[in-house]
């Protein structure tokens, strides 16, 4: 059975704190535009995925509550910074599974300013659930008083740079590349365009990673409506809705933490794992991608997604960005919202923007940051801890 995306939603992602609203205000928001977005009503969910991090336990339903009180399921969801793509992986699955024809999955945040610490609530290394991954990157760079997330993908950044000299320019050329591309995003954190050199001028969080590498805390939401084939012909959806292909999950293995590296720890082999399965499952390849929304939470991370994805050969990736062949009039454009790097990452919210964005450039209704003729949308939302989702759309 096949699903569909049906009407996409979302805030614009902001600062946290600058501006005066709750979680379930901006869930509201978002999952209002994309019931709007798909011309149905709330009384035609069937259920509902909420996806969040730092809320208190049932924040779904309070946010939910919000577009309506019809009793139909909600349920909560939190898988780190792939939860928003968890949600609508659950959506998918309720569909295709024939168990409903209409969905809302549904991510938002409310974060605190400053970065994110290492443990599920920015606290306790000894009680994380990461500390797995954290031990493995103590033992090869020991620990120091830099933020964590930073620090485990700053030490990554300089494990690549010593196997296959990958330099600073290319790693801020990703920097440069979203920020650029954010310009055009009126719902982005940044919209504010920085050369390579500004980019390696900014302040250094963990060298070789500066703050215009990284994604920021953010507050926002985003949301979409899934439905079945019969569901969209039913209710006369085909000329707007945009198919699931497929798409897979993957979570940690042994190999994970076998070499002692920080690049195979932050996800790279979750990440390949899912993107296989995803191209045996659709038949299509990277080769067949147009547009790519995938997760920049540090530059480095984009850049070691290029070689999981397949788009280069291992240890190419910084020459792969430093052609062009990763923005407009390359071989594909990546992550024309800006990214999180510049749209912002509000955990709970991030992936499921990513789809938004993806909708929106398959049905051509990007406006200045359109891809021309994109056809096939690949979105990649990747959590510590773990998880990696990879999800192939197509019009």
């Amino acid at each position: 059975m096949k699903s569909f995306v049906a009407g996409v939603g979302m805030t614009g992602f902001v600062k946290p704190e600058s501006r005066e609203w709750q979680y379930w205000d901006m869930a509201r928001e978002a999952g209002a535009a994309a019931l709007a977005d798909a011309g149905i009503a709330y009384e035609e969910l069937e259920q509902v995925l909420a996806g969040y991090c730092f809320q208190p336990s049932t924040a779904g339903q309070r946010a939910a509550y919000e577009l309506g009180l019809t009793g139909v399921p909600v349920h909560n969801v939190n898988n780190n910074c792939a939860t928003g793509s968890s949600a609508l992986l659950l959506a998918r699955q309720l569909v295709e599974g024939g168990i409903s024809e209409c969905v809302l999955a549904l991510g938002f945040e409310k974060m605190k300013r400053g970065a994110l610490g290492g443990g599920a609530d920015g606290g306790d290394f000894a009680t994380s659930p990461v500390a797995r991954h954290y031990g493995v990157m103590a033992a090869a760079h020991g620990f120091e008083a830099t933020p964590p997330t930073a620090q485990i993908f700053g030490n990554a950044a300089r494990e690549h740079m010593r196997l296959y000299g990958t330099t600073e320019a290319q790693l801020a050329a990703v920097g440069a590349k979203n920020h650029r591309h954010s310009v055009h995003n009126p719902h982005a954190q940044f919209q504010v365009e920085y050369s390579v050199a500004e980019v390696l001028a900014s302040p250094v969080v963990h060298r070789p990673l500066t703050r215009l590498q990284c994604s920021p805390t953010s507050d926002g939401a985003a949301a979409a409506v899934v439905v079945s084939e019969r569901f969209a012909s039913a209710h006369g959806l085909q000329g707007r809705a945009v198919e699931i292909v497929a798409q897979a999950m993957a979570t940690d293995t042994q190999a994970s933490f076998a070499s002692g590296r920080c690049i195979d720890v932050v996800g790279v082999g979750m990440t390949r794992a899912a993107a296989r399965a995803v191209y045996d499952r659709a038949g299509l390849g990277i080769e067949d991608v147009d547009v790519i929304e995938l997760h920049d939470c540090f530059s480095i991370n984009e850049l070691l997604t290029y070689e999981a994805l397949g788009m280069c050969g291992e240890g190419e990736s910084g020459k792969l960005v430093e052609s062009g062949a990763t923005t407009y009039g390359g071989r594909w454009v990546v992550n024309p919202s800006g990214g999180l790097i510049s749209k912002g990452h509000p955990l709970g919210a991030t992936g499921l923007a990513q789809v938004g964005e993806l909708v929106a450039q398959l049905r051509g209704e990007a406006g200045p940051r359109q891809v021309r003729g994109a056809g096939v949308g690949l979105a990649h939302n990747v959590g510590l801890g773990g998880a990696a989702v990879v999800t192939l759309l197509r019009r």
